[in-house]
C-alpha cells in the first residue's frame, strides 16, 4: 500500500473511533426518584429514564451498581462515587449496589421487599403516572390484618384495602378482590410499590369503578423457599 493511502486509510478510522466511544451526555434534567428515603436528593431520574446514584464510600476501590450497561461510577476527591444507567423502563426497579465486590442496598433508597429479598428500589415515574398519583379526594384504607388460618394452623398476615366511608354501615357489603403479588414478592408488593390504595381512591373518586376491597395476602415465594415464622411484615 502507498504511504499516502495508509495515511487516509489511518485518518479515517482516527476520525472515526471517538464518535463510536462517545456517548451522548445524559439530559440534565435529574429530579430526586419518587421511592427515595424522605430528605435524599439521590437516586435521581432524567427525562430519559437514567437513574443516577451518588454514594458515600470514601475508601472502597470500586462501586457500581445491578443496572447493566450503565456508566463506570467515578470518585470525586470528597469521597463521593456518581453513575448513572442507560434508560430504563417506566415504572419499579429493584437494585443492589457493589461496592468492592459486596452487594448491599443503597442508604439513600426506601426499602422494599422484591427480588425475594428487602432492599433497595428506584421509581422511574410513568407518563401517566396520574392515575397513581396523591390527590386530594376521599381516601379508604391499607390496613395490616394478623390471623391464623384455619386450614393451615399457621400465622398469617396480610394487608386489606377498605375504601371510603367503609366504617359508616356495618351491614353494607363490598365484593372482594384477593390480589396476589408477583414472583419474589410478598403481600406488601401491591400497597406499597403497586400504589394499589392509591389507584382505587382515584378510580372511585372518578366515578370509574364501584367500591370495593383488596386482600393482598403472602402467597408463597418459591425463589426463597420457606417463609420464616419470624419474617419483617
Amino acid at each position: 500500500m502507498k504511504p499516502q493511502l495508509l495515511l487516509l486509510a489511518l485518518t479515517g478510522i482516527l476520525a472515526v473511533e471517538p464518535a463510536l466511544a462517545q456517548s451522548p451526555e445524559p439530559a440534565n434534567d435529574w429530579k430526586p426518584a419518587p421511592s427515595n428515603q424522605p430528605g435524599r436528593d439521590y437516586p435521581q431520574v432524567n427525562s430519559e429514564g437514567r437513574v443516577r446514584f451518588r454514594i458515600s464510600a470514601p475508601k472502597a476501590a470500586s462501586v457500581g451498581v445491578s443496572f447493566r450497561d450503565g456508566s463506570p461510577f467515578t470518585k470525586g476527591e470528597d469521597g463521593f462515587w456518581t453513575g448513572y444507567t442507560r434508560p430504563l423502563d417506566e415504572g419499579f426497579h429493584y437494585y443492589t449496589l457493589n461496592i468492592d465486590g459486596a452487594d448491599v442496598p443503597d442508604p439513600n433508597s426506601q426499602f422494599f421487599y422484591g427480588a425475594s429479598r428487602w432492599g433497595s428500589a428506584v421509581e422511574v415515574p410513568a407518563k401517566d403516572a396520574d392515575f397513581y398519583a396523591l390527590k386530594n379526594v376521599p381516601h379508604g384504607q391499607l390496613r395490616e390484618v394478623h390471623y391464623r388460618s384455619k386450614s393451615g394452623t399457621t400465622h398469617r398476615h396480610a394487608f386489606i384495602y377498605t375504601p371510603p366511608d367503609y366504617d359508616k354501615s356495618s351491614r353494607k357489603r363490598y365484593p372482594v378482590l384477593y390480589l396476589q403479588h408477583g414472583a419474589g414478592e410478598d403481600e406488601t408488593g401491591w400497597g406499597r410499590q403497586g400504589f394499589a390504595g392509591l389507584i382505587m381512591d382515584n378510580l372511585i373518586a372518578e366515578g370509574k369503578t364501584r367500591p370495593f376491597i383488596i386482600a393482598m395476602e403472602y402467597g408463597g415465594n418459591p425463589f426463597a423457599g420457606p417463609r420464616p415464622t419470624n419474617a419483617a411484615p
